[in-house]
């Protein structure tokens, strides 16, 4: 049973064999890198970066549930940069244009 489910996901179009299954694994270091910015201050996020992440992980999310076959690690490293890349801008929206809510907190 389980060889037959690894040998389907080996032999699988988007599978280990091909390009559609590692393009999007290594793009998965995009989103980790995104992550692990979490914890640097907001002024250091740059808008051109953050919006080309979010759009690029928007874009390729629909596109791979366009294709066939479905490419389930594209459409989720993509969901991923679109998140991190939302969750990026947010801060960065909010240390530009909304400083009295930072400072408030600080202040506690």
């Amino acid at each position: 049973m389980a060889a037959s489910k690894v040998q389907a996901f080996w032999n699988h179009p988007a599978g280990p064999k091909t390009i559609h299954f590692w393009a999007p694994t290594f793009k998965w270091g995009i989103s980790i890198a995104n992550i692990a910015d979490f914890s640097k201050p907001p002024e250091n996020i740059s808008y051109p970066q953050q919006i080309a992440v979010t759009c690029t992980g928007l874009i390729w999310s629909r596109y791979s549930m366009v294709i066939t076959p479905k490419n389930w690690n594209l459409f989720s490293v993509n969901v991923a940069m679109a998140g991190t890349g939302l969750t990026q801008l947010s801060r960065k929206i909010k240390h530009d244009y909304f400083p009295d809510t930072d400072a408030a907190v600080q202040k506690e």
